[in-house]
């Protein structure tokens, strides 16, 4: 028997129908040689820095930096009694390979691996991956699952970032805050350097100067040509009195069909720009309603910075753009 994990439930419940795990068990679904169960997004999660002494309860200068030696790990209160079902079903003899089904990136990857490790299964791992909740996507990624091994690197790489995360943002905001003894200074590995932007923008805007320039524009039946700018008018003048009176020659014109491309699909960053010009909302909104509807089978996966469908979607997509 199969162990499918999910990131969701409602993911869950969409794999489940297509490989035929109908029957409804508590946090899991079965049938058909296979149980679909699912993690409700992050379900372990890198331990706070009390866990590792007790004394790091209390932000000290002293105690800086905090580097663990050894990684903890705490399973998140609220989703401790899905986490045990879980677990359950990965110790169960009867299951023999679980298969990672949680969204296809660095972050689903983490999400999998972080329970599958405390959980302390060493069962076979293989991977599905898909960026399309269409039945006939999900089947051929059941028809073709990946060993597990071949996603390390992703997880790896997830794992770094989480760590960084925390190395920055425990050490640096209490750095910070206990520096400047007032209110908590946030600081992260993300944060700090956009608001670093923004703040460099800000200060560019302030201490813009106007400054003026002149340009010469010559009208003559129906053509129109400008000069570049000059920053002095005396200049610009001279320009100007040596065109009066003079005969403007065409020595060439050159005349081009263009084609303009449609423009590309919308990444994340994009469309999240996009909608916040249009609808004023924010990126986790945009990110929000977007996930809503790639559940729902009418959005691809929405966390890549790809603006390209690939070949094996393209069977989808007539019936995608009808709904």
């Amino acid at each position: 028997m199969k162990l499918v994990i999910a990131e969701k439930p409602s993911v869950a419940q969409s794999l489940a129908a297509v490989i035929g795990a109908t029957a409804r068990k508590d946090g899991y679904l079965e049938g058909g040689g296979w149980r679909v169960s699912w993690c409700v997004g992050h379900l372990v999660e890198l331990a706070p820095a009390d866990a590792y002494d007790p004394r790091y309860s209390k932000w000290n200068y002293a105690d800086l930096p905090i580097v663990p030696g050894k990684w903890l790990y705490q399973v998140l209160p609220d989703t401790k009694k899905q986490y045990n079902v879980l677990s359950a079903l990965m110790q169960d003899d009867r299951v023999d390979t679980v298969v990672c089904a949680t969204d296809a990136g660095r972050e689903g990857e983490l999400i999998f691996r972080l329970t599958y490790d405390l959980c302390g299964c060493t069962k076979p791992i293989k991977r599905l991956w898909i960026s399309s909740m269409e039945e006939s996507a999900i089947r051929r990624g059941f028809d073709s699952l990946q060993d597990g091994g071949s996603y390390d690197n992703l997880y790896a790489a997830a794992l770094c970032r989480a760590k960084a995360d925390w190395l920055i943002g425990i050490n640096g905001t209490r750095l910070f805050t206990c520096l400047y003894k007032g209110k908590t200074l946030n600081v992260g590995r993300v944060l700090t350097p956009t608001l670093t932007l923004m703040a460099e923008r800000e200060t560019a805007i302030e201490n813009f100067k106007k400054e003026k320039f002149y340009t010469v524009e010559l009208a003559a039946q129906g053509l129109r040509a400008v000069s570049g700018k000059f920053s002095s008018k005396t200049d610009a003048e001279t320009l100007r009195s040596a065109c009066l009176g003079k005969t403007v020659v065409v020595q060439s014109v050159t005349s081009q069909n263009k084609t303009e491309r449609p423009p590309k699909l919308y990444d994340l960053t994009t469309l999240q720009r996009e909608a916040n010009r249009l609808f004023d909302y924010t990126a986790q909104q945009t990110l929000d309603y977007l996930q809503s509807l790639y559940e729902k089978r009418l959005a691809t996966y929405p966390r890549t910075d790809s603006r390209y469908l690939t070949e094996d979607m393209a069977d989808g997509l007539p019936a995608l753009c009808a709904t």
